[in-house]
């Protein structure tokens, strides 16, 4: 694990797994940018990007993201989501993911940049199609009111 992203994107999947000491507390530098496939404006900050990443997290993979409980990568999950492609180059990392939502299939992305700490900077989400992200804009909606 020479580059900073294999070092991220292997702690990532450990927050997934709920694995890491610390979580996404550890893993995302405080000045993070999320970008949602929702929300127009760039989201700033760590506590607001572990807010949307929980509700991504209840919303895709039936579990909060922080409590490794998406089921994602995760043998016996009860989650259907998974990432089914991976690519890693020096600070940036995509990663492919599917899901089922409400019996409509999910594909999406998820870019991740990291610094040389191997702390995520930048996390940006893009899904596709159409149906799915209209899905997902209203149970994200009711998941974020819920949480917040």
């Amino acid at each position: 694990m020479g580059e900073p992203i294999e070092r991220c994107i292997a702690d990532w999947h450990r927050v997934l797994r709920g694995e890491l000491p610390g979580g996404l507390d550890e893993l995302l530098e405080d000045d993070v940018v999320f970008y949602s496939p929702i929300v127009f404006t760039p989201q700033r900050g760590k506590d607001v990007t572990k807010l949307y990443l929980n509700a991504a997290g209840a919303t895709l993979g039936e579990g909060s993201v922080e409590e490794g409980a998406s089921g994602a990568n995760k043998p016996g999950g009860g989650s259907k989501f998974r990432y089914v492609k991976q690519i890693l180059s020096g600070h940036h990392a995509t990663l492919e993911f599917e899901t089922e939502m409400g019996g409509k299939y999910v594909n999406g992305i998820d870019l991740i940049t990291c610094n040389d700490a191997g702390r995520i900077v930048e996390f940006k989400v893009m899904v596709r199609p159409l149906q799915a992200i209209n899905l997902l804009h209203q149970q994200m909606a009711a998941m974020l009111e819920k949480m917040g």
